[in-house]
């Protein structure tokens, strides 16, 4: 197989999952990096990057692992050998192995972990329960305002608006209003911007009650987000629900939290899934059943008491088996130049005893 220059990897990673759609609150994206040049030639997939992973990906030559669940979270102030997660990065720099992280990157992309949670489901349609907005507007600028005025105003006007900073697409054209010939200025700016126009345009009455201020929101991503709300195509019963994601996921138990007023035999139209821990995402959502891996007690206590029956199969249980599905769609994206290998000692740390 060819190598691939860790950089153009991770370039094309990115392409793959932007980090943009990653959480503000999440650690993504290139975590540890050897020094360069440093070429790949294995990729080694895993969900939890424990030292027992590690041991495995060093053992198997990998040159970059990808680990779903970002190892270095909240900061280290030293590395060093006295907690386990300093010492995964100095494993991983003695056998020069890069880590990258994805997390919620791979959450809200259409072919990501809650895509493939819901094909536990059966054949059903879904959409994001929280869309991912564009990295930018369309346009610059977070406020588009639109005014008219007489010609007689309009170069002092215009003069004015000028020398104010963030300021961009200032145009103006002809425009018939109540049967007056006028000028219609349009102009975006930002917020901080805004204001300066605005108090620009209130020193005239007349200006200022002919002003529109339009918010510049950034577009929707279609299938795009957090969370899916899934519509099955034919109904089925809470009990059958259970059994094919139990098959799904590979799991022999679940813990199932039946709602108020229903049965495990009665139907299911509507799952609102979350992977991993689903409380803040799936909070609120109108639906039959909540499946995630887990939710604090008081929420299912919260979903119960609203007749929504409750799924949780273990944090990792959720997004694990996602990784099989990854190293395929992986190697097609990366042109099959690398050795992509999923990790063999990689679990959920609970068990069922």
């Amino acid at each position: 197989r060819a190598l691939m220059d860790l950089r153009e990897l991770v370039s094309a990673l990115n392409d793959f999952a932007p980090l943009s759609l990653a959480e503000g609150w999440d650690n993504v994206g290139l975590l540890v990096e050897p020094s360069p040049p440093h070429t790949v030639n294995t990729l080694f997939l895993t969900n939890d990057l424990t030292e027992e992973v590690m041991e495995e990906a060093v053992q198997k030559k990998a040159d970059l692992i990808l680990s779903y669940h970002p190892p270095i979270f909240t900061p280290l102030k030293r590395v060093t050998w006295k907690t386990w997660k300093e010492r995964l990065v100095v494993r991983a720099l003695e056998h020069r192995i890069g880590i990258y992280s994805p997390h919620t990157a791979y959450d809200a992309i259409p072919h990501g972990v809650n895509n493939w949670l819901t094909k536990g489901l059966g054949a059903c349609t879904s959409v994001p329960l929280h869309p991912s907005t564009a990295p930018s507007c369309p346009a610059e600028g977070t406020h588009r305002v639109e005014f008219c005025t007489d010609t007689e105003h309009l170069d002092v006007v215009l003069s004015k608006i000028k020398d104010i900073q963030e300021i961009s697409c200032l145009t103006t054209f002809p425009a018939r209003v109540e049967g007056e010939e006028q000028t219609r200025v349009t102009l975006n700016c930002s917020q901080k911007a805004l204001l300066e126009v605005v108090a620009l345009l209130s020193q005239n009455s007349l200006l200022y009650h002919k002003t529109e201020i339009l918010l510049l929101q950034k577009p929707l991503l279609p299938h795009t987000g957090m969370g899916r709300l899934c519509t099955l195509s034919e109904p089925v019963s809470l009990s059958d629900i259970i059994e094919r994601i139990k098959s799904h996921l590979k799991l022999p138990h679940i813990r199932i939290a039946v709602g108020m007023g229903r049965t495990l035999e009665s139907p299911v139209k509507k799952a609102a899934l979350c992977a991993g821990s689903g409380s803040s995402v799936l909070k609120g959502t109108e639906a039959d059943i909540y499946l995630t891996g887990e939710m604090s007690h008081h929420d299912v206590l919260d979903a119960v008491a609203n007749g929504i029956s409750v799924i949780l199969c273990e944090h990792s249980n959720t997004e694990r088996g996602f990784l099989s599905e990854l190293r395929d769609v992986l190697a097609t994206h990366l042109q099959n130049k690398i050795s992509i290998i999923v990790s063999e000692k990689d679990r959920d740390p609970l068990q069922v005893a």
